[in-house]
């Protein structure tokens, strides 16, 4: 039986693995954290009775606490509790699928207090993957990657030697607007954005996945958990989303992992490892499937790609630089407060903006979000 936190219970990959937790027996759910939603996390404690149940709200905390009834539930409150279920002492393996920068101090934490990682918070290493992975070494913790392409190259790489991998391809679906222009984007809408072609996620994920960041967040994850260089990461478009990714080895062999565009199935996986467990998920009928294609990406309609490689490249605070920026940027567009396009001017003033700091520890690094946030904050509000 493993012990399960999920912090970030109440978003779509929350929610997603505690369907995973339904049809498999050998999960058991210790810890549920969410942040602001009280009525939902409410729901799932009745549900799974974990042990312990955090709102980092306050205000939602005080709403949950006061209609509350449940005796086998401990109930805690604010961004510090948090942060702090991260390392509870009934769990095995610790979900972090929060949003953005705030998964990196409970993913710390968690590995610290020796819990393994299912990554699902990919910012986590974006913004400080050397510390985290290092970290990880040194404390004995397994980082098992939740995201689709991620748990693809994990899957492709088992019984490998890193040694003989000469590149890992990174595939991506392109978003609505593959093959769209900058001129078809200067308008489009946020419900337009939010129509994703294969994938179910939340809004900020659809939004990055629609400006290709997401995969540029993907590409600096890739790099740090995998060991290669940014030139081994090469980014394809695959419109179907049927192949989630690809390991190119060194005699020229692929090997590629398929399967239905479902996040449960990474979810589970990454549950259960080493062990391979029965799904719910739909299986791939060939028969049916009509083509498999493959396109490079435009990066000079959608910069967030570029911006994400030149970040890695660049190294220190950059790729915090750039993540901070996005997060205000996506966040003001979902606002109704700036276009589409405008989420790339956001992103390469800031990072034009502020001086990187090379090999910054973890306090310069939430300083550097910090600042990095507000001066994106003040190109959205066109005031630099």
């Amino acid at each position: 039986m493993k012990n399960i936190a999920i912090l970030g219970s109440t978003g779509s990959i929350g929610t997603q693995a505690l369907d995973v937790i339904r049809n498999n027996h050998d999960l058991q759910v210790s810890v549920l954290a969410a942040n602001s939603n009280d009525e939902l996390l409410e729901q799932q404690i009745n549900e799974f009775s974990p042990k312990l149940a955090v709102l980092s709200d306050e205000a939602a905390y005080k709403r949950l606490k006061s209609r509350f009834k449940g005796k086998n539930t401990k109930l805690a409150g604010g961004r510090q509790s948090f942060i702090d279920a991260a390392t509870f002492g009934y769990v095995d393996i610790v979900l972090t699928s929060m949003l953005g920068f705030a998964g990196l101090e409970p993913t710390i934490k968690a590995i610290k207090a020796k819990k393994n990682i299912a990554l699902a918070n990919k910012e986590t290493l974006v913004v400080a993957g050397e510390i985290v992975i290092n970290l990880a070494a040194e404390n004995g913790v397994k980082i098992l990657p939740v995201d689709s392409e991620h748990g693809a190259f994990f899957q492709c790489l088992q019984g490998e030697n890193p040694k003989t991998v000469k590149k890992l391809l990174l595939t991506a679906s392109g978003g609505p607007f593959r093959n769209k222009s900058c001129e078809d984007l200067k308008n489009v809408t946020v419900e337009q954005v939010l129509s994703h072609p294969t994938w179910n996620m939340g809004k900020k994920i659809t939004v990055d996945s629609a400006t290709l960041v997401n995969k540029g967040l993907e590409v600096i994850e890739a790099k740090h958990l995998y060991g290669v260089n940014y030139e081994q990461i090469q980014v394809v478009i695959h419109p179907q989303s049927i192949v989630h990714s690809m390991v190119e080895f060194c005699d020229n062999s692929i090997i590629a992992q398929l399967a239905s565009t479902d996040m449960r199935l990474p979810i589970q996986y990454a549950l259960t490892y080493p062990q391979r467990m029965p799904s719910t998920v739909s299986a791939l009928d060939f028969w049916k499937i009509n083509a498999l294609t493959f396109e490079k990406p435009d990066i000079d309609t959608f910069k967030g790609l570029k911006f994400a490689y030149e970040a890695g490249k660049i190294g220190g605070s950059c790729p915090c630089i750039f993540n901070a920026a996005n997060e205000v940027a996506v966040n003001a567009f979902l606002n109704g407060q700036i276009k589409f396009l405008d989420i790339y001017r956001v992103i390469e003033e800031t990072m034009n903006h502020r001086q990187v700091i090379q090999n910054p520890n973890l306090e310069t690094l939430i300083n550097e979000d910090k600042e990095s946030r507000i001066y994106a904050k003040s190109v959205v509000n066109c005031k630099v």
